[in-house]
């Protein structure tokens, strides 16, 4: 196994410095480890240079993998979103593991963003940006009490923050806690500062009453999500789901067929024709 580039440099750096030590009065030697010295410096900033950029392309694949990601998931949680945090020089380096904690849910790693961002934490309690991804990190990790605290840690600060609060409003319908989800839920809607959030909101409200068996008010909330965001082909799962309940089997059945030719390759797209073929056989959708 080839000996890792910091190891190497590291030897060199400590050759240098042993001949620092015990260089002469002579001027040729002095030069010589002068110019061996601005040597050693220009190697490592170039090397800086090439890392930086191989760090700056690392994300692009970071990019393309949610991309990827968001085309094959299957689960009803948020999307995660937000602007990439900017690196800033800070002499306690929190902010290089909020970056890391940022890169790291993008990759689906959600135990490992949890640790950076606790480290981040540490080093800068309170931080905003940092609290709000590891709600995040801890809500896609499924620690669901652990996330409900940081949010509200987070709203306690930004009352106006839609995207924390769709995420506690998710929270509290993955715990069947149905009274604050509405809440929260129905105060992003009036908030309507974030159209992701407002989008969410209004889904989430509909699995809301779904489960409440409430199915008009679920028709209502998933009918004004596809509006706002006809490509979020589950809400024409769900929609169909909340018809059939409410005994409108044929106009389920064409919710579920117009959620397929949305998008034939999502998903939530072919569990549409899925279920169309399921009733169709006779068969009741799944109540959950």
């Amino acid at each position: 196994m080839p000996e890792p580039p910091v190891a190497a440099l590291r030897v060199q750096y400590d050759q240098i410095a042993r001949r620092l030590e015990t260089v002469g009065s002579g001027m040729a030697e002095r030069e010589a480890l002068k110019h061996e010295i601005i040597g050693f410096f220009k190697r490592v900033d170039g090397l800086i240079g090439e890392m930086t950029q191989l760090k700056d392309d690392i994300r692009q694949l970071v990019d393309k993998y949610k991309q990827l990601a968001a085309s094959t998931a299957e689960g009803t949680a948020p999307e995660f979103t937000g602007t990439r945090p900017g690196i800033h020089a800070d002499h306690i380096g929190a902010s290089t593991f909020i970056e890391k904690g940022w890169s790291l849910i993008s990759l689906g790693d959600h135990a490992g963003a949890i640790q950076a961002l606790q480290k981040a934490l540490q080093l800068s309690p309170g931080e905003t940006q940092a609290e709000s991804l590891l709600g995040w990190a801890q809500m896609l990790h499924g620690d669901y009490d652990d996330a409900l605290g940081t949010f509200q840690k987070v709203l306690m600060k930004e009352p106006a923050n839609s995207l924390a609060r769709i995420n506690v409003g998710y929270i509290c319908l993955k715990k069947r806690i149905f009274g604050e989800a509405i809440e929260h839920l129905s105060k992003a809607i009036r908030l309507d500062n974030d159209k992701k959030a407002t989008l969410y909101a209004h889904f989430y409200l509909g699995l809301v009453y779904l489960q409440r068996e409430m199915y008009e008010d679920a028709q209502t909330f998933f009918q004004k999500t596809l509006q706002l965001g006809p490509n979020l082909i589950e809400a024409y799962y769900e929609l169909g789901r909340s018809l059939w309940f409410a005994g409108d089997q044929e106009a389920a059945k064409h919710t579920w067929q117009e959620g397929f030719k949305a998008n034939k390759f999502n998903p939530w797209g072919k569990k549409c024709q899925e279920m169309g073929d399921l009733v169709a056989q006779g068969q009741e959708p799944p109540r959950s």
